[in-house]
């Protein structure tokens, strides 16, 4: 059989064993879908800038931003600004709850009254009392002494009662020192304010009541005493 009816018959021509394989196709441009590479990410493992964050989604606050590399701190105005491009103007702020701040002059405490009510002492006391100064050697005028200590809101009845009996034993700068107490005590309550006078009142009320109650025990004492003297009398008279 000759040459031509080998090529009609399909025999295929000798292979090159010296030619070289044809290189692969590259792959399209973009992947799958075209468009531009997708450039690897700078800084990968082996150092370089870190990788920039992704933009948030639409509505979602700014990303936080990267720790620095290196431990420095990222220059000035590195941070994005808030959401929307700027700061809130002022006023943007929502009023406090209630309604809004409080207008002008309202809210801040009354200043209180301070004026001197003049309160005194003793003025319940009937215009003599029962009570007498034991007799004494000393240079002081009783009645008045007695009706300091009789408004006095500070001592008990028993207390009272123990200063007029020890009187006969007491010095005149003793006695002189007490009625300086009482006197001040008396000023005292009187430059009080009108918001202590229901207090006031109260207090002078009870010691009242108590100093009646230690006039009716001395009234009771002392009529004692006149009538023991009368029985003595009456004994002696009889000869008993």
């Amino acid at each position: 059989m000759d040459s031509k009816d080998n090529n009609a018959g399909g025999a295929q021509p000798p292979k090159d064993e010296n030619k070289q394989p044809a290189p692969p196709t590259p792959p399209p441009a973009g992947g799958q879908h075209g468009g531009a590479p997708t450039p690897p990410p700078a800084g990968g493992q082996h150092g370089g800038a870190p990788t920039p964050p992704t933009p948030p989604p639409h509505g979602q606050g700014a990303p936080v931003p990267p720790p620095p590399q290196g431990g420095a701190y990222p220059p000035p105005g590195a941070y994005p600004p808030p959401q929307g491009g700027a700061y809130p103007p002022p006023g943007a702020y929502p009023p406090p709850q209630g309604g809004g701040f409080p207008p002008a002059g309202q809210g801040a405490p009354a200043p209180e009254d301070t004026t001197p009510a003049n309160f005194q002492l003793g003025t319940k006391l009937p215009p003599e009392l029962k009570v007498k100064i034991p007799k004494n050697e000393l240079q002081f005028d009783g009645d008045h002494f007695i009706r300091l200590l009789a408004g006095s809101i500070s001592l008990s009845k028993d207390e009272k009662k123990k200063i007029v009996d020890s009187i006969p034993k007491l010095k005149q700068a003793q006695v002189d020192e007490l009625i300086r107490i009482f006197e001040e005590e008396k000023q005292k309550f009187s430059a009080l304010s009108k918001k202590h006078v229901p207090q006031l009142e109260k207090l002078a009320q009870q010691h009242y009541d108590e100093w009646m109650q230690l006039e009716d025990e001395v009234t009771q004492s002392v009529a004692k005493q006149e009538d023991a003297g009368k029985a003595d009398e009456i004994r002696k008279n009889l000869g008993l």
